[in-house]
């Protein structure tokens, strides 16, 4: 009896990890095809004061500006977007950091493009899961103030905020860069596309958390 018990112990446990590896690699396939298929901003403040956070803002609208003025609408992948963003490093930095100082603050501003963590974060209808992505990141000063980021590839950073409505466009050239499952995924459309997001965001949070350990 309690060798038939032992028995069923080591075949449900090895059923766990099997079943937690399975789980584990489809993550790691959906989180790479979704982190390779896009590129973000990464804004972080001085601090949380309301001036700092202002401040931040207003960084944000310039590299913004800026950005729009050098992409043309028939940019259409994310390797044009950041060669562009690369090509321009130095201007985005002087931007930045003029506007800190154009706003009586003497904070150094530093601009770099990287692979970094980010949290699961909602773009009106569409939700990215947390995981590692390319950006570019703006940091002022100290840079322990709250963050703020969107995508600028496919270009989600303009959502409509009253509506919470993602351009079509965007969406579009999203769609093309994944397949069917990873854009249901990250739409949202059905209970079983959730539960396998909620599935994503688990493991990639699990996987950060241990990260920074």
């Amino acid at each position: 009896m309690k060798k038939n018990i032992f028995n069923a112990f080591i075949i449900l446990f090895l059923l766990f990890i099997f079943i937690i590896v399975c789980a584990n690699s489809y993550v790691s396939a959906v989180s790479s095809n979704i982190s390779s298929s896009v590129f973000r901003l990464h804004v972080i403040a001085n601090s949380d004061s309301s001036n700092d956070q202002s401040l931040k803002l207003i960084v944000r609208d310039k590299v913004l500006d800026y950005m729009n003025s050098l992409v043309d609408t028939n940019v259409s992948s994310k390797e044009e977007i950041m060669r562009i963003v690369s090509d321009n490093l130095e201007m985005f930095k002087s931007i930045a950091q003029d506007t800190v100082y154009d706003n009586g603050y003497d904070y150094p501003v530093n601009v770099e493009i990287g692979n970094f963590s980010f949290p699961t974060k909602t773009y009106g209808d569409i939700s990215l899961p947390a995981g590692y992505y390319d950006a570019l990141r703006v940091s002022i000063g100290e840079a322990n103030g709250k963050n703020w980021w969107c995508v600028m590839f496919p270009p989600l950073c303009f959502v409509d905020v009253s509506s919470g409505v993602v351009p079509e466009d965007s969406k579009e050239t999203l769609e093309e860069s994944l397949s069917d499952e990873e854009y249901e995924l990250i739409s949202g459309s059905s209970t079983e596309f959730e539960v396998k997001f909620k599935l994503v965001e688990f493991f990639e949070n699990f996987k950060n958390t241990f990260a920074k350990k």
